[in-house]
């Protein structure tokens, strides 16, 4: 959309509901800032965004008199009548909070309320610290703190000042990813609009300008950390006095960024803020699909308990284990129903067992879509990936605190539920339920690749969950490591941490491996290979890759080797079961290698082969280790928990045979399949009542 000399890019998420308009901050960043509010509010609302002029996808003006606070006010009116909308709540923060209070000034017919975070006014005297000595363009010495703010140094290292600059008003406790975010995205944009945006930018009569927001009768909510080093919450509380219709919400002890440092926090409270200015009543009346859509689901009346399951989409090997406990804990508790909140490909498993999945489970993002996003070459940086879920993981925790505010349940179940863990912890009041906590690993690991940045990040991380519990003790009910103390890593958490067994053994009960199964109950193995189509003269070799779609270059490097290993083993049969995120169809046809994309109750295959190659995920690797079947692992490079706790895991067990990818040539990958048939097996065993001793654990919260 044109306007002055710069076209301006916006969305709009169209919905039968009251517009909210998310207003742009400083041109240091785009509209990305809004990727944890966006999925929530856009449920409820009809939600217009829009990059300001010099971000993102919108043009970039070189007039540096276009960046300034009325053409900011002017464009923001203009897309809001290039997207028909009359009326709108605005949210803005820091700048875009200003914005916010420009229009509600000078366009009150347009605004029906503003949510101002952190807002920025000639009037906010600087925060303590912000003061900083000259800098001398001519010395030799860099500028230093706050005279990097110098529009010199910026033409000279604007990586140096956005380096200091997001980390400083990014300082509360864990927001690493923040800071990332902040950084990446300020380099993208580059200095000249930020820069424009702060030079000069008040053209208008400030005294005017507060003589109306004495007189403007538009709600508004000022939110403001009281630690903020950019805008003073100082200066919030002066509008809140200033203002007829304004009122004031302090967080304690935060800094600059509220929305994306305490996402739920802040959503919950423009969405209660909007709903009272439009007189919508509660914020959270039904179900997330409305009582309609869920009716035909709803549980018996007479079923006395019920219990929310959650489990990781992140391979299919969670959602086995927690089909046969949720059949475990129905044994031990008649009066039960298990409901399941899950998306695919865990939904594939849950349909097959017969299990009840909630409605809502349609609504929730995908986070195993951004893990096979991230995977390219057989290599994953799983930490980084897990980061990159943050919005998707804040959208899931809101579809999860809905259905819990809107239905009885007397349990949750968090098989490595990381947006229930994270987000609870920092939200104890909406705790819905007595919570069972399940994880078969405990501690992050940084990886080489990532330098010292992830490996703070990963110390960051461990840290952060050791506070959490610290503070909060008691908001899991139950935590259950699926495994025994020696299956945990004695690294340090972080320095000055305990080891992760020590932590782990201080706050978790342990219920031994879970592999969902056990190998006796599958009788005659000769009888077994019948029932699943293995002829008893060839050796079957499974080639499997788990449930998501990380594992195609590993597929296409081992049936390469297809022919080879056929040449010295002409008995060979080849398998490849690719799992329901990749179609056999694009993989790479080879004689005497069949595919198949999805195969239930896949441990029998498992235990009926000859032998395997796999990744190094832990439920496929264990299930061979149980089953006592030779295999190769090959761990995904850069995958911390395959890489650490997996492969810690199996040396244990005596199990499996580890190749990196970059050894998987054909000869050498042919060669490997023959010694694994002339190797006899020698693990040790995996327990068999796991399922049981877990359901027995979460059953006791009940």
């Amino acid at each position: 959309m044109p306007r002055a000399g710069a076209d301006l890019a916006y969305e709009v998420y169209d919905r039968d509901a009251p517009t909210v308009l998310l207003a742009p901050t400083w041109e240091l960043v785009d509209s990305r800032m809004w990727k944890a509010q966006v999925p929530y509010l856009s449920r409820h609302f009809r939600v217009v965004i829009y990059d300001a002029a010099g971000t993102g996808r919108s043009s970039k003006p070189r007039d540096t008199g276009r960046y300034t606070q009325m053409n900011r006010m002017h464009d923001a009116v203009a897309v809001l009548d290039a997207t028909g909308t009359d009326r709108a709540g605005v949210l803005g923060y820091s700048a875009g909070g200003t914005l916010g209070l420009l229009l509600a000034t000078f366009h009150p017919e347009r605004v029906d309320g503003v949510v101002a975070l952190a807002a920025g006014h000639p009037r906010n005297p600087d925060p303590e610290g912000r003061l900083a000595p000259p800098w001398d363009p001519d010395g030799e010495e860099p500028p230093v703190g706050w005279s990097k703010f110098n529009h010199d140094w910026w033409q000279r290292n604007f990586r140096d000042f956005v380096e200091w600059f997001i980390p400083t008003i990014n300082s509360d406790p864990h927001a690493t990813k923040l800071q990332e975010d902040g950084i990446a995205w300020a380099l993208e944009m580059g200095p000249e609009a930020a820069w424009s945006a702060i030079t000069d930018c008040w053209d208008l009569d400030v005294d005017d300008w507060y003589a109306r927001l004495a007189s403007c009768q538009v709600p508004t909510l000022l939110i403001h950390g009281d630690k903020d080093t950019n805008t003073n919450h100082a200066g919030s509380v002066y509008l809140s006095d200033l203002m007829p219709a304004a009122r004031l919400h302090t967080v304690e002890g935060a800094d600059h960024p509220v929305l994306a440092r305490y996402p739920i926090l802040f959503n919950h409270l423009a969405h209660d803020f909007l709903n009272e200015a439009w007189d919508l009543g509660p914020r959270v009346p039904s179900t997330p699909l409305g009582e309609a859509a869920t009716t035909a689901y709803a549980a018996p009346a007479s079923a006395p308990k019920r219990v929310l399951y959650l489990s990781s989409p992140i391979g299919l090997g969670h959602a086995r284990r927690d089909v046969v406990i949720a059949e475990e804990l129905r044994a031990a508790h008649p009066d039960v129903v298990v409901d399941w909140l899950a998306e695919h490909p865990v939904t594939r498993v849950l349909e097959e067992a017969g299990e009840r999945i909630h409605p809502a489970s349609r609504l929730l993002g995908s986070e195993a879509a951004i893990i096979d996003a991230a995977c390219d070459d057989h290599t994953l940086n799983v930490l980084d990936a897990a980061r990159q879920m943050d919005a998707v993981q804040v959208h899931n925790f809101h579809i999860l605190d809905e259905v819990l505010t809107a239905e009885r349940y007397d349990l949750v179940v968090a098989d490595e539920a990381w947006q229930l863990d994270n987000h609870l912890f920092e939200n104890p009041h909406l705790k819905r339920a007595p919570i069972a906590w399940m994880t078969d690993f405990i501690g992050d690991y940084g990886m080489p690749s990532g330098g010292e940045w992830q490996a703070k990040v990963a110390r960051d991380l461990n840290t952060q969950m050791v506070e959490h519990i610290a503070t909060y003790p008691d908001l899991r009910d139950v935590s259950v490591f699926v495994g025994g103390p020696d299956d945990v890593p004695t690294d340090p958490l972080a320095p000055g941490l305990p080891t992760m067994r020590d932590w782990t053994r201080e706050h978790f009960d342990f219920s031994g491996y879970i592999t969902g199964f056990d190998p006796r109950a599958l009788g005659d193995r000769e009888r077994l290979r019948a029932q699943v189509g293995f002829d008893p003269r060839e050796k079957v070799c499974l080639v499997c890759v788990g449930g998501s779609g990380a594992g195609t270059s590993l597929i296409r490097r081992v049936v390469t080797a297809a022919p080879a290993a056929r040449r010295v083993l002409p008995e060979l049969r080849m398998i490849v079961v690719t799992g329901p995120c990749i179609d056999p169809s694009t993989m790479p046809q080879v004689p005497g290698v069949e595919y198949h994309a999805y195969v239930h109750g896949l441990y029998r295959w498992l235990a009926a082969c000859d032998l395997a190659v796999v990744q190094g995920g832990l439920t496929t690797t264990m299930e061979l280790t149980a089953a006592k079947v030779p295999f190769i692992y090959v761990p995904l490079r850069e995958h911390f928990e395959q890489n650490h706790h997996v492969a810690a895991r199996l040396r244990r067990y005596r199990a499996g045979r580890r190749m990196d990818y970059d050894e998987l040539d054909p000869g050498a990958l042919a060669q490997a399949l023959l010694d694994l048939l002339s190797t006899p097996v020698d693990y040790a065993e995996v327990e068999t009542d796991g399922a049981a001793k877990a359901a027995a654990l979460i059953g006791a919260a009940l």
